[in-house]
């Protein structure tokens, strides 16, 4: 039996369209309640509870389970009503025949937002179709908000809110960072973020919307676009729940804040599957890839596209154009990213004379100054300084693209600060490719902390540069500010 809260402690509106920055609770909030918490520390309320026993969480939280006097070493209650504090947030955990009392429950008691992680809603049937119902009668009309069912809910790496139910030694989680991402599929972007965190790759906030019974992907898309927090957003979509204000949204956010989304369901068996895996209707995929073009979303095709383009895009300046210099160590990667810079879409600059006689007169008689240019394996630091200064500088290069090979002795640390300089001096985009172990992975985690993207393979790194002259080319047409990270 579900007991009623206080009067006090109730807070129902009229209205059932609760504005946006409501879901501020989801976030930031000061009280949290697991039902569901549970002794066994294989289950996934016993994960959630003491993911917020975790120092960053500076709220208080509260295990929920009738059968249960202490769960890792907190006092349980056995209902909501029990707790003496103010829950401004509530996880659900239990099985989906249970959720919707537990609902009612939460809208006596004036929860602001609930997470459902329970699954067996509209996915598995016309059954659990009628729970989600059900939880959507019950919330109308009052100011609680409901994310999922059928999610792993929330990982928000400033706050401290960790609703995912892996448990971290098996999941990692990302550091802070600037990126935040909306995922349809938990499974999905619970193995991105763990892709992410081995990378180095921070993240403001992720969240999985599962079923979207309440609050959906437009509004998220909204929260993230107003979050200081947030520079850059990744979306993994299988379907959405109005297209037209879905673009509407993100034609306003993108003017601020790029948006990349990778579009599942894109064949028809592709949106039978996402149909049994969280009631959604895929759509037709050309019908998105107009509406993305129209909106300015970058459109992702591959897993790792995803954040190879948010990590370019929120460490580094859209590129004014689309005509890039390359700089290499190494002929033959340079010769493969010029492949793919054609590939792509993008232009190699024709450097202007000043810049090739400024290159001959200064570079070793070795060095072959056409475009690409490439300082062969004897390059050192200050052959990089000297042709990255000298392609920046020039009217005619949009960006520039340093492929380096670290594995050659007369390349040092001192090249990551030679980037960064160059890089914020021209307010160009600079992208640097280059791969092998050891040393030249503690490179790559240096350029990483000074802002520089670095991808491991050339066509990764031309990518992302085309992510950017992308970015670039619809704030140009559209009149919008370019904002330098």
């Amino acid at each position: 039996m579900i007991e009623a809260c206080p009067e006090s402690r109730k807070n129902i509106v009229e209205s059932s369209q609760v504005p946006s920055d409501q879901l501020e609770k989801f976030f930031n909030p000061r009280n949290v309640a697991v039902i569901g918490a549970s002794r066994n520390p294989q289950k996934p309320g016993r994960v959630i509870l003491e993911n917020f026993l975790n120092p960053k969480f500076r709220g208080k939280v509260y295990p929920v389970n009738p059968n249960a006097e202490k769960i890792a070493g907190l006092k349980c209650y056995a209902n909501l009503s029990e707790i003496p504090a103010e829950l401004d947030f509530v996880v659900v955990a239990v099985p989906a025949e249970k959720v919707p009392p537990v609902i009612q429950e939460c809208v006596n008691c004036g929860v602001k937002a609930v997470v459902v992680i329970s699954g067996g809603f509209k996915e598995t049937g016309e059954r659990g179709k009628k729970l989600e119902e059900k939880i959507a009668q019950i919330i109308t009309g009052s100011d609680t908000r409901v994310l999922g069912p059928n999610c792993i809910g929330i990982y928000d790496a400033h706050s401290g809110v960790d609703t995912l139910f892996y448990p971290p030694h098996r999941l990692p989680r990302p550091s802070a960072g600037k990126i935040s991402f909306i995922s349809q599929s938990g499974a999905y972007g619970g193995a991105l973020l763990g892709w992410a965190a081995t990378r180095g790759i921070g993240i403001s906030k992720f969240i999985s919307c599962g079923n979207m019974v309440d609050v959906n992907e437009i509004e998220l898309l909204e929260y993230l676009g107003n979050d200081p927090t947030t520079q850059t957003i990744l979306m993994y979509l299988e379907q959405t729940t109005d297209g037209r204000k879905l673009i509407e949204a993100a034609r306003t956010i993108v003017r601020e804040k790029p948006i990349i989304a990778l579009k599942a369901g894109r064949t028809t068996e592709g949106a039978r599957a996402a149909l049994s895996h969280t009631g959604a209707i895929a759509g037709v995929d050309q019908i998105y890839s107009v509406a993305f073009k129209e909106a300015g979303i970058i459109r992702a095709n591959l897993s790792e596209e995803l954040f190879d383009f948010a990590f370019a895009l929120s460490l580094q300046p859209p590129a004014q154009g689309n005509r890039i210099a390359i700089i290499t160590n190494g002929g033959g990667f340079g010769v493969l990213a010029t492949d793919y810079a054609v590939y792509h879409k993008l232009q190699l600059a024709e450097l202007q004379l000043d810049t090739i006689a400024e290159l001959k007169k200064r570079l070793p008689q070795r060095a072959s100054v056409e475009n690409p240019i490439d300082l062969t394996g004897d390059a050192s630091v200050a052959d990089y300084e000297i042709a990255l200064n000298m392609a920046l500088s020039d009217p005619n290069v949009d960006a520039v693209l340093a492929i380096i090979l670290f594995q050659f002795p007369a390349i040092n640390l001192g090249i990551v600060e030679t980037i960064e300089h160059a890089a914020k001096k021209y307010e160009k985009p600079v992208v640097v490719c280059t791969a092998g172990g050891g040393f030249a992975e503690d490179c790559k985690k240096m350029l990483k902390s000074k802002n520089i993207p670095c991808y491991s393979d050339p066509n990764r790194a031309v990518r992302a540069m085309a992510a950017l002259a992308s970015r670039g080319a619809y704030l140009r047409k559209h009149g919008a500010r370019v904002r330098v990270p």
